[in-house]
């Protein structure tokens, strides 16, 4: 049995195709069924039942789960603890964060970072999936809520100014009323945002007439003239064809934290990112005026 193999097990069973696994693995997908036959003579059993819906567990194959995960979590600790001891400063650098943060945040310390460190290969995962540190779907991540796992060693790195926007040429819209005006709102689907019920109970009078899970659409949106967007600094602030309103008091900030998981901690171009990253945070300044 090749661990390889159940890897592959392992990625079906999650995500239920052999094009989702193989999305999910980098692989094509007629390896992915290879691999599968493969696994299933080596231990004699039907592992999946091939529905129309999908690829659901078989009895033989729900019960090895627990198993594949463990023989999993064994391969993903070796695998983070050497690469923890690799001390040059080359290889690969997986990054995940918001999309608003790596399109307008990280550009700059990217910048800076790719030009000391040439020899490091960089890689940038956005959007509002969760990206793995434990299973190494990413080595850093940021986000604006602290980390779960035990393992992860995070930091709060600042916390983020947010601003009320509108388009540049639109008019003013009165704070408290916001009659005659459109709001763009967030996706609560993914969690709550405090800065999106703040916007409702400042502008009550206005029509929520959109909702995005993306700033930067938000933001475009409201350049456009749609309507009123709440949104980092750090996003439209860039916008020159964007407003800034100054209102009597300001939407709430979020905090941004960083994590990257423990066994990474020794790994010389993850801890360079890290100086970089803190050294430009420390220098820049979201909150100073237009």
């Amino acid at each position: 049995m090749e661990w390889s193999d159940v890897r592959v097990f392992l990625a079906i069973a999650r995500s239920g195709t052999l094009g989702g696994a193989a999305r999910a693995l980098r692989l094509s997908h007629p390896t992915v069924g290879r691999r599968l036959r493969a696994l299933e003579e080596a231990t004699g059993q039907t592992l999946f039942q091939r529905t129309a819906d999908g690829f659901v567990p078989t009895e033989e194959g729900a019960a090895i789960i627990p198993l594949a995960e463990q023989m999993e979590e064994g391969a993903l600790a070796m695998e983070r603890r050497l690469a923890g001891q690799e001390q040059k400063l080359q290889g690969s650098l997986r990054i995940s964060s918001a999309d608003w943060f790596g399109a307008y945040v990280l550009p700059p310390i990217i910048d800076s970072y790719a030009k000391a460190y040439p020899d490091v290969d960089l890689e940038i995962l956005t959007g509002t999936r969760l990206f793995s540190l434990a299973q190494r779907e990413a080595d850093i991540a940021f986000r604006i809520v602290p980390f779960d796992p035990p393992d992860v060693v995070q930091r709060r790195l600042m916390r983020l100014p947010y601003g009320v926007y509108v388009a540049a040429d639109a008019p003013e819209p009165v704070f408290g009323d916001g009659a005659g005006f459109r709001l763009i709102t967030h996706d609560t689907s993914t969690g709550q945002f405090p800065d999106i019920e703040w916007l409702g109970k400042c502008f009550p009078n206005a029509r929520a007439i959109l909702r995005s899970n993306n700033r930067n659409v938000q933001g475009r949106m409201s350049a456009q003239g749609v309507g009123i967007a709440v949104l980092p600094r750090p996003v439209g602030d860039q916008m020159s064809d964007l407003r800034r309103l100054k209102l009597p008091e300001e939407p709430p900030g979020r905090e941004i934290w960083m994590g990257y998981h423990r066994d990474l901690k020794r790994l010389n171009r993850l801890r360079a990112f890290i100086t970089a990253v803190t050294d430009h945070l420390a220098k820049a300044r979201f909150d100073r005026e237009n």
